[in-house]
């Protein structure tokens, strides 16, 4: 029998955004965001709420839903690290944070 690598967890970022300008956050900063996202080898596992062209609705389940949800999945956290410190993103960011603030956090998948 052949030797079968095991594959690593993915990593989810779990970013909650309180958008303050839909209309702005959804032209001027998700774009951009997404295309270094994509570029870095990260992927969305949902996007909802506000302000943003196929963002589904978010539904509370216990408390308040933040105006807008993302999930993203990445290979590592080193990966994951790499895009949100990288000049790209943090180019992109400066323009999102003028529309809206951000509460951002990562976690392991399980195998």
């Amino acid at each position: 029998t052949g030797l079968h690598a095991q594959a690593k967890p993915l990593v989810y970022l779990v970013t909650e955004i309180d958008v303050t300008n839909p209309d702005a956050y959804g032209k001027e900063f998700a774009p951009k965001a997404q295309a270094t996202i994509k570029a870095a080898g990260g992927r969305f596992v949902a996007i909802g709420g506000v302000a943003g062209a196929g963002a589904k609705p978010v539904t509370a389940m216990s408390g308040t839903p933040p105006k807008r949800v993302t999930i993203q999945a990445w290979d590592s956290l080193e990966a994951l690290n790499a895009w949100y410190k990288g000049a790209d993103y943090q180019a992109a960011l400066k323009i999102g944070e003028k529309y809206a603030t951000f509460r951002r956090y990562a976690v392991e998948g399980k195998e």
